[in-house]
């Protein structure tokens, strides 16, 4: 790397790590580190939302998809934008009813009660785990690519700084860096795209030198497979614990609805971006591995000083998207799990240092994860079957119905894991035997179980809301 590029990168190491220490001293309660204090109005909610959910999936990964299978992961993948949009419009507004609350487990134990509550935050935990693992991944995968240090090695290096803003500044310092990223993300990228264009010709050089395949809205993907991707994203990351406690952390209902539903507009815009990213990889490196698609065109492409800020670039992404898992995770655990079933009078200095120190942890615990998963889309992709046929359907309808059957909630989500599991795993190899992914049968399973429990069991009186 040349050396303006290396400096390019470590200034902007240097600056994260400096907001890491400015938000610190912001950071005087527990309220500041889960939610920033309920004061994230809806430009720099945007900007936080999109820098978060843009990570290593959908720049990398998306570019990798594109490289491999052409433009139909893109429309496949295209669900998880509808979702957001749909959520920020009929949802996130309705999420500023819950008052005080930070968390999933929060608004799952105000409708199911406390073993709600439980079994939500365990979700939640091992799901923000399972991604931040993925973004540990990306992290090594850039390193890997740009500086040629080994993936292992990077994956260390990039979560420590992670780790070290993170502990300190909670959501003040994952959202200041946040709109930082975002501003280089919505810069670089479309940057980094004109550039290859221009490198293989211009775009009618580009769609005459690629299969027809690469651009057909199917590609070669069968209708189950499509079917079955496309739900992924559209339910497997829908309303997450990070996600959700953006929604929280606006001051009111209005902030929360703009900032969510424009989150997901520009989701469709990004996609479009890193996909044909990976088509442009494809002309100009035809031998590469997929995963490397985007980090090879920033390396090769790019001109000397502009490599070292687009690189910074694209592991801001990255890192927007660990950060924010990983702090959720932090309070998922002291709020939903230590506070309620371990030490209910925990005090709130307590509770701060108790989320800088789990934070610590599950960091640690991410790295161990990425360096043992095969490749940043299936780390994505496992980590969804854990979320949408457990919690996301009780509590999208509790919030969307105002429902309070605690047995309809639990049944829904133990079905919803059962299946699940041996639907994937099970000695009968249903899923491949059926060509029914298990995140479909789970969340099936899980709607039904919740529908027939709540018909039995369901209380003649809706709960009333805290306003």
């Amino acid at each position: 790397m040349h050396p303006l590029d290396l400096l390019g990168l470590t200034g902007y190491f240097t600056l994260l790590l400096v907001v890491g220490y400015l938000s610190a001293r912001r950071v005087q309660t527990s309220d500041d580190f889960a939610v920033a204090g309920n004061r994230i109005t809806w430009p720099i909610l945007f900007a936080t939302l999109a820098a978060s959910y843009l990570g290593g999936g959908a720049s990398m990964g998306r570019a990798g998809k594109a490289y491999s299978d052409g433009y139909v992961f893109m429309f496949a993948t295209c669900a998880f934008p509808v979702a957001t949009v749909l959520v920020g419009l009929y949802i996130a507004p309705r999420l500023k009813r819950y008052v005080g609350a930070h968390t999933v487990g929060d608004i799952m134990a105000h409708h199911y009660g406390a073993p709600a509550r439980l079994f939500s935050g365990l979700f939640s935990m091992i799901y923000c785990i399972g991604i931040l693992g993925a973004q540990a991944l990306a992290i090594g995968t850039v390193f890997n690519a740009i500086i040629g240090i080994e993936v292992s090695t990077g994956i260390v290096l990039g979560m420590l700084v992670v780790l070290l803003y993170s502990t300190l500044g909670g959501m003040w310092a994952v959202i200041q860096t946040d709109v930082l990223q975002f501003l280089m993300l919505a810069l670089f990228v479309p940057i980094t795209l004109l550039i290859g264009v221009q490198q293989v010709g211009g775009a009618e050089a580009l769609i005459a030198k690629l299969p027809e395949l690469h651009f057909s809205m199917m590609g070669d993907y069968n209708l189950s497979l499509f079917v079955s991707i496309f739900v992924a994203y559209l339910l497997g990351e829908t309303l997450v614990p990070p996600y959700t406690q953006r929604a929280l952390a606006a001051p009111d209902a209005r902030n929360a609805k703009i900032g969510y539903t424009l989150a997901g507009v520009f989701g469709f815009l990004f996609y479009f971006i890193s996909s044909t990213i990976g088509l442009v990889a494809l002309v100009l490196y035809p031998d590469i591995s997929p995963d490397q698609a985007l980090p090879e065109l920033i390396r090769n492409a790019l001109p000397v000083g502009i490599t070292g800020l687009v690189l910074a670039t694209l592991l801001a992404v990255v890192m927007s998207t660990a950060d924010s898992y990983l702090n959720s995770s932090a309070v998922v655990f002291v709020r939903d799990i230590y506070q309620c079933f371990i030490d209910p009078d925990v005090c709130d200095r307590t509770r701060l240092w108790l989320e800088r120190g789990v934070t610590l942890v599950i960091g640690f615990g991410a790295i161990l994860f990425a360096l043992y998963a095969t490749s940043i889309i299936d780390a994505l992709l496992l980590s969804y079957a854990l979320w949408a046929p457990t919690v996301l359907i009780p509590f999208v309808l509790g919030v969307l119905f105002e429902l309070n059957c605690s047995r309809a909630a639990l049944s829904a989500m133990l079905a919803g894991t059962v299946v699940t599991l041996f639907w994937k795993w099970g000695p009968l190899e249903l899923e491949a035997s059926t060509q029914l992914s298990a995140l479909i049968a789970g969340v099936i399973a899980n709607l039904l179980v919740f529908i027939t429990v709540y018909r039995l069991f369901r209380r003649p009186t809706l709960i009333t809301i805290e306003r």
